[in-house]
């Protein structure tokens, strides 16, 4: 019995060395190494260093001089880090059309000489309801509103959609994608803030919607 207890206090004490405290340092050590940005919140800073967001996790952006993400199911208001999910309803769900319809005539309503129909990731939450990125033609259908807004021509605006595009995760996995974060503070970068809007985690770029 002795020996029996001694080798089982034996395997417990290596199984936790190795699990427990070999393993985790390891892999944190490996991600502080290949994947800092990502293993530490993907935090992004404007140009005074204040954090203005990540760029791992949607927000949203109201003034019309800013890029919109795709909207968001996550929480009862979206953009809810605590409630990341979907909407859950199928294809049947008046809800779900309903919620489309509304955000279709959203999206003309503000979007006036975009040409055509918006893109449906415009229309659509995602799984997370909290991804970061567009297609770029879904950054372009916004192209007119936004450079209404700034006073500048669309031309400008699509120079830096193409600039701030990502390619295929290592050439080949995934499409190409704009991170709606990244971009926008690119476009205060070049052009200047559009409306006073100001950055931080508190209180994201797009909270701010008086004039």
């Amino acid at each position: 019995m002795k020996t029996m207890i001694l080798i089982a206090l034996r395997a417990t004490a290596v199984t936790l060395l190795l699990t427990g405290i070999l393993y985790p340092v390891l892999i944190t050590g490996i991600a502080q190494v290949f994947f800092f940005s990502a293993s530490n919140g993907g935090v992004v800073t404007d140009e005074r260093g204040r954090p203005v967001g990540s760029e791992l996790i949607a927000q949203p952006f109201t003034r019309p001089g800013y890029f919109q993400p795709r909207p968001s199911a996550a929480g009862e208001k979206g953009f809810d880090t605590t409630s990341s999910g979907g909407s859950n309803f199928g294809p049947t769900s008046k809800k779900l059309r309903d919620r489309a319809v509304a955000e279709l005539e959203r999206l003309q309503r503000e979007n006036p000489s975009a040409p055509g129909l918006p893109p449906a990731e415009l229309i659509t939450a995602s799984g997370s309801g909290l991804d970061p990125h567009l297609s770029p033609a879904a950054a372009e259908w916004q192209v007119p509103r936004i450079a209404a807004a700034r006073g500048i021509t669309p031309e400008r605006v699509r120079g830096l959609i193409e600039s701030e595009t990502e390619g295929r995760t290592f050439g080949f996995l995934g499409e190409p994608r704009v991170n709606v974060l990244l971009l926008n503070l690119a476009l205060d970068k070049q052009f200047g803030r559009s409306g006073g809007q100001t950055s931080s985690i508190s209180k994201p770029l797009s909270r701010e919607t008086s004039p």
